[in-house]
Parts: C-alpha cells; sequence; structure tokens
C-alpha cells in the first residue's frame, strides 16, 4: 500500500523544485513527455562557484524509463 503522506510530501517537494526552477523543469517535463527512449544519453555538467565544471552522462535504460513513468503519475 502507498503512504499517502510520503506521496504528498513528494509531490510538494517537486511544486517548489517546479517554482524554483521554472525553466529547468519546463525542459524536464519537454524530454520526458517527447518520449525519451531507451538509448538516449542525458549529459549533465555542474559548476560549483569558484570550481572547474564536472560532467557526467548516463545511457537510458528500461528501469529508467519504468521510474519516470511512476514519477509522471505522481502529478
Amino acid at each position: 500500500m502507498k503512504n499517502p503522506a510520503a506521496i504528498m510530501k513528494l509531490m510538494q517537494a517537486r511544486n517548489t523544485f517546479t517554482s524554483n526552477h521554472p525553466k529547468f523543469a519546463a525542459f524536464l517535463e519537454k524530454m520526458i513527455s517527447g518520449g525519451v527512449t531507451e538509448g538516449t544519453v542525458i549529459e549533465i555538467t555542474v559548476q560549483k562557484p569558484g570550481e572547474a565544471p564536472v560532467t557526467a552522462n548516463m545511457r537510458v535504460q528500461q528501469s529508467d524509463l519504468e521510474l519516470l513513468n511512476g514519477l509522471k503519475e505522481l502529478k
């Protein structure tokens, strides 16, 4: 059985993230709803103040898609 309090807390955190970062949240939504497929490469770069950028990437697997679909259902 799903814990309603945990789901509400996660939804609240999602709403806060979307409010704080509307362009990034819209980008993620577009990529997810646009049909990210298995084999897609996602790359992200993080640059902390005063430090060199660090980049990592991942190749999307079927289990990743299942997680994303589960998260979409929390809207």
